[in-house]
């Protein structure tokens, strides 16, 4: 694994003072049993509701895209499970950042489709495993490394001091961890043969982006699954990871993505958008619907939020 990045002086500093409190919070949550600290985050979700406005609205509009099918009862319970959720997702991130190892090994874990895995890597492939930003990717991250050596990718924190301790926090469990950037590096790992973790299914805009449908809207999608696979001759295969009703978890390895990365870059961007949204209608309360997915159109079509 990586070494822990120096520790910077200057985060002792009176203006990051109240980011070490959330630090220390963070913390002592972790000090309860995991059952605790969901419902907790459940039910700390709920009573803030009322004062989430704007994220209400954003789930509801994003059901309402998504699941036309469904009524408004339908709809309306389950924006109110997503709700709870992100306070759950809360807890499950302190878990995957600062949890002991005696405590996660106590979680109920079941991982399917680890054969995929080892025969790639017996064929002198690299893996590129492509999920989805479901509440427990944090803590599901943490736990598939307890089986394999990954890397993760991710977007750096605005805080410095949550920076430098979640990135110190993730590479006590992660092989190294690379900046959304860090594309090259990327490459070189993949084609050692590692294995790299990352999501690609959020709102992104610019060049190394295209509009691919996502439950059938047009979503502006990052296509750097399609160039990483094609520089580093990686296996895409889709990992996801679901909350099971007793408080397990079960995380599944698929076969990887069959003739990819393909010719036509909008179309296997397409092809993992599928994928990814298959994962969601497993388990939809569990997806991060409170992002706005949609928020970039395409020339000339009206805003959805």
């Amino acid at each position: 694994m990586s070494a822990s990045p120096p520790f910077p002086r200057k985060l002792l500093a009176p203006r990051h003072w109240p980011a070490w409190i959330g630090i220390g919070f963070i913390r002592a949550i972790v000090l309860l049993p995991a059952r605790w600290i969901l419902a907790l985050g459940a039910a700390f979700s709920a009573a803030a509701s009322p004062l989430l406005r704007v994220r209400r609205r954003v789930i509801a509009r994003n059901l309402e895209l998504c699941f036309p099918e469904l009524d408004a009862h339908q709809r309306e319970a389950l924006r109110r499970e997503a709700t709870r959720e992100m306070g759950r997702m809360l807890g499950e991130f302190a878990l995957g950042w600062f949890a002991s190892d005696a405590k996660l090994a106590r979680l109920h874990v079941e991982i399917e489709g680890l054969e995929h895995l080892e025969a790639a890597r017996a064929r002198g492939h690299g893996v590129l495993l492509v999920g989805g930003h479901f509440s427990h990717l944090e803590l599901c991250a943490r736990l598939i490394s307890r089986r394999i050596k990954i890397a993760g990718m991710y977007r750096r924190m605005d805080s410095d001091v949550f920076e430098t301790m979640v990135l110190r926090a993730r590479l006590r469990y992660a092989d190294t961890m690379f900046d959304k950037d860090q594309l090259r590096a990327t490459v070189r790992y993949l084609k050692r043969g590692g294995t790299v973790w990352y999501a690609p299914d959020q709102d992104m805009r610019g060049k190394d982006s295209v509009f691919a449908p996502f439950f059938g809207i047009p979503a502006s999608t990052i296509t750097a699954t399609h160039h990483l696979a094609r520089l580093s001759g990686a296996a895409v295969m889709p990992f996801f990871h679901r909350r099971t009703p007793q408080g397990g978890y079960v995380l599944r390895l698929e076969a990887p993505l069959e003739d990819f990365p393909g010719g036509d870059v909008v179309a296997d961007t397409a092809r993992v958008n599928t994928v990814v949204e298959r994962m969601v209608r497993e388990a939809p309360a569990q997806y991060l619907w409170a992002h706005k997915r949609f928020k970039t159109r395409p020339e000339g079509m009206p805003p959805v939020y």
